[in-house]
């Protein structure tokens, strides 16, 4: 399950030590990604790469939207 998450909690959460997720292609993550991310690309998210999540964070999963 999600939610949407204003940019102001995006930052206290990150304070507080949750993890940022990109989903983006390799290439985009390389190209462009906010600092302290991991990248796993939306095609490849599955279980097993989702445990290799630290799961006693929470994490923030986010990707380019052009709206």
């Amino acid at each position: 399950m999600y939610e949407m998450i204003e940019l102001e909690d995006v930052e206290r959460l990150v304070d507080d030590g949750a993890l940022l997720l990109d989903v983006m292609s390799r290439k985009s993550y390389e190209e462009s990604h906010l600092p302290g991310a991991v990248n796993i690309s939306l095609k490849e998210l599955d279980e097993a790469s989702a445990a290799q999540l630290d799961r006693s964070r929470p994490v923030i999963t986010y990707c380019f939207d052009y709206q």
